[in-house]
């Protein structure tokens, strides 16, 4: 992304994007993980959510979508909740900043496909690429279908964010596909009440969104400054979602935040 520019200890904006890539398969039912590269390339963000995703257990030169991702500088957390022969499949957090924790929690509901959260502590920089010694916690991740199942994936998520708010220990982000089909569901209420929501856009279907089923949420210490879908010719064929990407402005402050 273009950080912005100034002296040592200036704010700088924070680019952050979720995006379900639905393997690579487009529209035109290829896979074409270059095709998911270009996509993700153009967001220009520091950090990005992606669900999914195939994944082998080590990342190859014959792995074209992780390679392409690890060449545009992104580090990754794996989150894989089903694992095949030779390929996994879930959630791949990619990120910018310097990764700091990194850990992976159960969502899943009984009989119902696994589900995961991954839950990670990234690095904050300041407006010249150095440490602020701030971190930002980002809670990334991929909600089922059955409406009774995500009420209790979103009352799992809602405990989180309590703990982490009573614990005073900074800056936030709740980031994935919620799978929740009316702009104003009753069922998300639990975490609008404890966080900020990114204002509503519609992503799915890529070629005629009619659905916000990609959110954002945010905690204290972060500012909305724009929200996006980039609908894009590529992105509208790449997968079955659009991207969304928010940009935040935060207000570097002394001493890391921890819980």
């Amino acid at each position: 992304m273009a950080s912005a520019g100034g002296a040592p200890g200036r704010e700088r904006p924070l680019r952050i994007a979720t995006y379900n890539i639905h393997r690579t398969r487009g529209r035109d039912g290829l896979l074409d993980p270059a095709r998911t590269a270009a996509v993700i390339r153009l967001l220009a963000a520091d950090v990005v959510a992606l669900q999914e995703v195939e994944m082998p257990p080590a990342p190859s030169a014959t792995t074209p979508l992780l390679a392409a991702l690890g060449g545009l500088g992104y580090g990754m957390v794996k989150g894989p909740t089903l694992f095949g022969a030779g390929v996994d499949y879930g959630n791949l957090l990619l990120t910018r900043l310097p990764l700091m924790t990194a850990t992976l929690r159960d969502l899943s509901h009984p009989g119902r496909e696994p589900r995961q959260l991954v839950d990670a502590r990234l690095g904050l920089t300041d407006s010249a690429g150095q440490s602020s010694g701030v971190s930002l916690r980002c809670l990334a991740t991929h909600l089922g279908l059955d409406a009774t199942e995500r009420r209790g994936q979103i009352a799992a998520l809602a405990a989180q964010v309590d703990r982490h708010l009573a614990a005073g220990a900074g800056p936030l982000l709740l980031i994935g596909d919620f799978n929740e089909w009316w702009h104003r569901s009753r069922r998300l209420e639990p975490l609008d009440r404890r966080l900020h929501a990114v204002p509503i856009r519609r992503t799915f279907p890529a070629r005629w969104p009619l659905l916000a089923l990609d959110r954002i949420w945010y905690s204290r210490g972060l500012e909305l400054t724009e929200v996006a879908v980039p609908g894009t010719s590529t992105s509208r064929e790449a997968s079955d979602h659009l991207p969304l990407v928010a940009e935040f402005r935060i207000a570097e402050t002394r001493g890391a935040m921890t819980e």
